[in-house]
């Protein structure tokens, strides 16, 4: 039998080790904090039972398991339909001169110093116009770039900070309508327009602000506040659904989490 010795690698070797980190790197970041890493679990679950009962000849449980595998591909469409939107989403934003680069993505790889998001003072914010009845959307970018939404509303590029973003949801300025997008503490677009779910059956009390969150958030990684208007509430979604949270504290601690 020939042993083994690690001359034997070729170059595309460890090209082909780097691109599967790659690929799992992805497919962590896909399913991080969502039931898509349970699900995920299930799938690795009934392969390896599949695997098993063809070594040890078990062929009725083999055959059932097999049939499960030959159309599970089309069932995984279908359950991981927005996982997969977010990934080619996430595959397509990802580029050389837009954000840093690519390598931006691996902090042992990239020397681009990233600027922590202000989340005290947007929640502030949030809060003081929530006394006010004064409605916003906020949606903070993560790793799917969302300059495609730019040109729904206008362009800016001004510093996070609590007078900022309660001057652009005052009720009589100019930019109070829509969303506005924030990366690494720039505020990049006001008045945005985002797709808006209308599929997804939320409390009657909360309206197309919160319907354009789930929207947003379900189509890429984007983390969303809204501000009720009618209740003065706060609301956090992600992935599409509402986050529970005790307090303001508890907040901030879990929009800071997910923006790491």
């Amino acid at each position: 039998m020939d042993t083994f010795q690690l001359w034997d690698l070729r170059v595309i070797d460890f090209i082909d080790v780097f691109l599967v980190a790659i690929l799992m790197y992805y497919v962590y970041k896909l399913v991080k904090g969502t039931v898509a890493v349970n699900i995920f679990i299930g799938i690795i679950i009934i392969y390896l039972v599949w695997r098993v009962t063809a070594l040890l000849e078990m062929q009725m449980l083999h055959n059932i398991f097999d049939g499960f595998i030959k159309v599970g591909i089309i069932a995984l469409i279908v359950v991981f339909q927005p996982e997969i939107r977010k990934f080619l989403l996430m595959i397509g934003s990802t580029n050389i001169g837009n954000r840093g680069g690519f390598f931006k993505r691996f902090s042992f790889l990239s020397k681009v110093v990233e600027v922590e998001t202000d989340v005290e003072a947007i929640i502030s914010a949030c809060t003081k116009m929530g006394a006010t009845n004064t409605g916003a959307l906020i949606v903070l970018e993560r790793n799917n770039n969302l300059d495609f939404l730019i040109g729904t509303g206008d362009e800016t590029n001004m510093n996070v900070s609590q007078p900022i973003i309660e001057s652009i949801f005052f009720k009589n300025s100019p930019l109070h309508d829509g969303a506005i997008i924030i990366d690494n503490n720039i505020v990049k677009a006001t008045r945005v327009i985002l797709p808006v779910n209308n599929e997804k059956v939320i409390p009657q009390r909360f309206g197309l602000r919160h319907r354009a969150a789930i929207g947003i958030t379900e189509k890429t990684d984007a983390l969303a506040i809204a501000v009720s208007e009618e209740t003065g509430q706060t609301s956090y979604i992600k992935n599409g659904e509402f986050e529970i949270y005790k307090d303001t504290t508890e907040l901030i601690e879990k929009i800071k989490n997910d923006l790491g």
